[in-house]
């Protein structure tokens, strides 16, 4: 369950956590038409910071855009609106989640007359793959579900609907026993996990799936500036199923799941089984930048 904060911030104001409600003809409910994001403030060694945070609202702004949503705030708007919103919760750390949805109004696939909603939620919420995931990897398992093609659904734009395919293809994983679901795209060739991207680390090479059928991961832009500044070159290239097999790392990368290796994929052993030296120093830097330990990368940052 999601532990209660004091307040989410409801269309322009904060409101009690119990009054943030909607009626059951809230569009978005019944169609998945709304855009979201998800956001972590961490406690730094100079305050509490929220982790590229302008990135993640421009990115919620053009969900909106690219699925034809009229966004009724602007950027700098939304960012102040989370700031009030993690104060008046008195956190320190914290998962943010912005939407923007339709509201209650005509039913049906037009949805140009339905109001248009804004919320802010903040909430605890620790490592999403676990902490020993953190340490000692997680298990993988090929989906028997497909990421959607391009021209099925918009890639770039987070959309709520678009998790549905995520959810079945988790659900399928948990239930064989594994800890995450991969998802190929419609050619074969891997794509992202159920809400993570995935890098590969062969012979001291990183790669990553090119965009397309693929969310391009906030953090994981983040991770080519890391592994970079670290002194690698991350590719862009197509991957397939054997290529995760006989790879010497795997890692993903998400703001929920932030940095967390992979010590197995369909019941093949990643490497030795156990975090790699590259996962292991991306992840350091990682998180030294977003407990602001590095002051090179506080950019990054958007202290409180």
């Amino acid at each position: 369950m999601v532990k209660k904060a004091e307040k989410i911030w409801f269309d322009g104001s904060l409101v009690d956590w119990d009054a943030a409600q909607v009626h059951v003809l809230t569009h978005s409910l019944h169609y998945g038409l709304a855009v979201f994001e998800g956001i972590r403030c961490y406690k730094t060694v100079k305050g509490s910071a929220v982790f590229r945070h302008r990135e993640h609202i421009q990115r919620l702004l053009n969900s909106a855009h690219i699925v034809r949503i009229p966004a009724p705030y602007s950027v700098d708007e939304i960012m102040t609106a989370v700031r009030d919103t993690i104060k008046a919760n008195s956190q320190d750390e914290c998962y943010i989640r912005p939407l923007i949805f339709l509201g209650d109004g005509p039913m049906g696939l037009n949805p140009m007359n339905s109001p248009v909603r804004t919320s802010i939620i903040t909430w605890s919420w620790g490592t999403y793959l676990g902490e020993e995931g953190l340490s000692k990897g997680i298990r993988l398992k090929t989906s028997s579900f497909s990421r959607n093609h391009i021209n099925c659904q918009m890639s770039r734009a987070k959309v709520s609907g678009h998790y549905v395919n995520s959810i079945l293809a988790k659900r399928e994983a948990l239930e064989d026993g594994y800890d995450e679901a991969l998802l190929l795209d419609v050619a074969g060739y891997v794509a992202e996990c159920s809400g993570e991207n995935i890098f590969v680390v062969s012979n001291g090479e990183i790669s990553t799936p090119p965009p397309g059928s693929i969310l391009p991961g906030i953090t994981r832009d983040s991770i080519f500036k890391i592994a970079s500044d670290l002194g690698y070159t991350v590719k862009e290239t197509p991957i397939t199923r054997d290529d995760l097999y006989l790879a010497d790392e795997i890692f993903l990368c998400g703001t929920a799941a932030e940095v967390t290796p992979v010590r197995e994929v369909d019941l093949r052993q990643v490497g030795a089984g156990v975090r790699g030296s590259v996962t292991r120093e991306i992840q350091n830097k990682f998180f030294d930048i977003v407990s602001g330990k590095d002051e090179k990368y506080f950019g990054w940052l958007d202290f409180i």
